[in-house]
């Protein structure tokens, strides 16, 4: 991938592509993805279509992150993902230092396709492992084993991959906190730069979420996850979101361009952007992107009001927490309710602050969502 020096008041921007084919839908998935491979060849023309396209728009624009994934990205193979990845080189200003992730999964993850992401320019990959367990990854639907998994991790370190991304799942039916941690253990002793471990959600329209089986209880989700809090301190990582953990110098720094309401534009169906103060969406629908009639849906511009409320909501997901001053000086705003709100929320332990810094604690984190909505209703 070519890259280049980011010229002097280049305005930076993360870039999105959906790759939505999948071996096999899993239980609980609820991403836009399809299982039809005949589609593939169309699909990588459509998209490559409007990486030449959007690359003309946003020639002003510097990439820092490209952030490929699915869906399944591996399962498109090396012959589709060379192409995708040259053209993005080929139509966008790629900064230098630019991250370059690829979502992989381990049954499609050969070497082949590990040689030609590494050849063209990637080089952060985002392992979707989810447990260490195969009677856990059987009964979640997902269809590789955790021997397969490890090996590979360890052929991505052999193809020069350095920068490893995780995913790890708890809350899963019959999972006890104990068989979670032996899952983070195992998955520390492939040395990962990076982890994500999220929550089981039982999506409504997922077949998991139609099974709607038992899940552990609040309070033992609650204990699993501070216990892997302190698990994964112990090993090094810096908690530095919600769900993200990294070691020092390897935050995803396209997952910040979210949090930071940085630019980012999505290509492909059901991906979303975030251009110049307007949101808009592809829809869900594989064909008419492939034929150009899926035009982006629920374009908006999003006014400094809501703004300040997204800002909040982004913001109070990571350890950096969202800054008053910064805050005031971005929407120009009072920032005195909102502090109101975190002073009493620092009295519970819930919420603490260095100068005008608030951020949630890890007992905060467990709460977030209720902490944040009433933190945003104080500037209503």
């Amino acid at each position: 991938m070519r890259k280049t020096n980011a010229a002097t008041g280049s305005k930076l921007l993360g870039l999105y592509l959906h790759i939505p084919f999948c071996v096999k839908k899993c239980a609980y998935c609820d991403f836009y993805s399809i299982t039809d491979a005949s589609l593939k060849a169309d699909y990588t023309a459509a998209l490559i279509r409007d990486i030449k396209a959007y690359g003309e728009r946003c020639s002003g624009y510097m990439v820092d992150t490209v952030y490929i994934g699915g869906g399944t990205p591996t399962c498109l193979g090396a012959g589709y993902l060379s192409e995708i990845l040259q053209a993005v080189g080929a139509c966008f200003a790629i900064a230098e230092n630019a991250e370059i992730t690829v979502e992989c999964n381990p049954e499609s993850t050969d070497q082949a396709v590990l040689e030609a992401m590494h050849k063209h320019g990637v080089n952060r990959l985002s392992f979707g492992v989810q447990a260490a367990h195969d009677i856990e990854l059987k009964r979640i639907g997902r269809i590789h084993d955790f021997a397969q998994a490890q090996a590979a991790v360890e052929l991505a370190r052999r193809c020069g991959f350095t920068n490893i991304s995780l995913d790890l799942m708890y809350g899963l039916p019959n999972q006890t906190q104990a068989q979670f941690l032996d899952s983070v253990t195992q998955c520390l002793t492939l040395h990962p730069q990076h982890l994500s471990c999220y929550g089981l959600k039982l999506e409504p329209a997922t077949p998991m979420g139609r099974e709607n089986p038992v899940l552990p209880d609040d309070d033992t989700q609650a204990d699993t996850y501070l216990a892997m809090c302190r698990l994964l301190g112990r090993n090094g990582f810096e908690h530095y979101e919600i769900s993200n953990f990294a070691k020092l110098g390897f935050r995803s720094r396209h997952n910040f361009k979210y949090w930071d309401l940085s630019d980012y534009l999505g290509l492909g169906p059901g991906a979303h952007s975030f251009l110049n103060g307007r949101r808009f969406a592809f829809a869900r629908d594989i064909r008419a992107y492939i034929s150009g009639e899926s035009i982006p849906q629920d374009e908006e511009e999003v006014s400094d009001f809501r703004r300040q409320g997204e800002y909040l909501m982004v913001r109070l997901r990571t350890s950096d927490g969202a800054d008053m001053h910064d805050l005031e000086n971005r929407y120009h705003v009072s920032t005195a309710p909102y502090e109101q709100v975190f002073r009493m929320l620092e009295k519970h332990g819930l919420a603490a602050h260095e100068g005008t810094r608030w951020y949630l604690t890890e007992q905060g984190f467990l709460v977030s969502n209720s902490i944040i909505n009433a933190v945003v209703e104080a500037g209503e």
